[in-house]
């Protein structure tokens, strides 16, 4: 193999916490839609570190249990670690059959996923996480999947037990330097907004909604990080695998309108040479408030191919052609295109 760049660090906020512009999102090593042999997880987690991805984000919910678990066994202890709260993990009173499939993960362990924001379940959590991942510290606690999309007519109801309870125990853990720096990971912009004014938070895991497909939140959110010197991490930068010419987008079915949006995306990419998902994993990095895009990766060829994508150089008028056609937010930051 060719050597591979290093990957540039920034910094998330105000804290002294780094992570690599690229991470490893590692959900799909949780067994997300199906089975991954753990020798897989370990050589998808091995090729990552070898060729400079130093920072993986990894949660209770991905495989209940079973991706802290295999993070914490198999990556080398100078890894950027994110985990998140805001569900514990109850044990089942036996071990499913084999193959079978809960809240999108297929064998995952023998744990039920419940929601639960408040100091104890946020406290409780921590703590089993730490214990998974091996790990007396953790650079990156966030709360997951509060808001809207994941609670529906509850979501006020969660939001107002994270507000008086939960977040007093993220910013103890964080006080007490158990952690680097805390934050939200969500999929939705709205609960961000409403959370920020009540908390100090140092980033936000957003996923899927600062893409090559869709940039709503650069009239909101993104001027509001700015202002905070709040940091994003950009998840789903392939909004679920339509980028990648995968039938998914925010995690099911692409809608009709979706999908002629990303044939658009994709035929003006091919007319300037560039891979479709190479344009969509390079995208978000231009604003100056995202930190990091964490594609999902499942094994060592993954983690070489987006490696590729992250440094295929891009020339400026493929940009210029995706505003001009209406494919982009004109006032969206673009990369600077790389000349020799």
């Amino acid at each position: 193999m060719s050597l591979i760049p290093s990957l540039p660090r920034n910094a998330i906020g105000k804290t002294p916490v780094t992570v690599t512009a690229l991470g490893f999102g590692a959900a799909g090593i949780g067994n997300l839609y199906r089975t991954v042999a753990d020798e897989d997880a370990e050589k998808a987690l091995d090729a990552a570190f070898r060729h400079g991805i130093a920072y993986v984000d990894t949660a209770p919910h991905y495989g209940q249990g079973l991706s802290e678990r295999r993070v914490g066994a198999m990556l080398p202890a100078g890894a950027i670690l994110s985990t998140k709260v805001g569900r514990v993990l109850d044990p089942l009173p036996g071990t499913p059959p084999p193959g079978t499939e809960r809240h999108g993960f297929v064998d995952g362990d023998p744990f039920e996923p419940r929601f639960d924001y408040s100091y104890d379940g946020i406290m409780r959590s921590f703590e089993s996480s730490v214990a998974r991942l091996k790990r007396d510290y953790i650079d990156i606690l966030l709360c997951h999947d509060i808001g809207t999309m994941p609670h529906g007519d509850n979501a006020a109801h969660h939001t107002k037990i994270f507000l008086n309870s939960g977040y007093r125990a993220m910013d103890e853990l964080k006080s007490a330097r158990n952690v680097g720096a805390i934050g939200l990971g969500v999929n939705e912009t709205g609960i961000c907004l409403e959370v920020m004014p009540h908390t100090d938070l140092d980033t936000i895991l957003l996923a899927g909604r600062y893409t090559l497909l869709e940039q709503g939140a650069l009239d909101d959110l993104l001027p509001e990080c700015e202002r905070r010197k709040m940091s994003i991490i950009l998840g789903g930068p392939f909004n679920s695998g339509i980028l990648v010419g995968d039938n998914h987008y925010n995690y099911g079915a692409v809608p009709e309108d979706v999908a002629t949006r990303a044939k658009a995306l994709g035929r003006i990419c091919a007319d300037h040479g560039v891979p479709l998902p190479a344009a969509a994993l390079q995208f978000p990095l231009a604003h100056p408030a995202v930190a990091c895009v964490i594609p999902g990766m499942v094994s060592a060829g993954q983690v070489e191919t987006n490696l590729d994508l992250f440094h295929t150089p891009i020339p400026d008028a493929l940009w210029e052609a995706l505003k001009e056609r209406g494919l982009m937010h004109e006032d969206a930051p673009v990369p600077e295109s790389v000349t020799s």
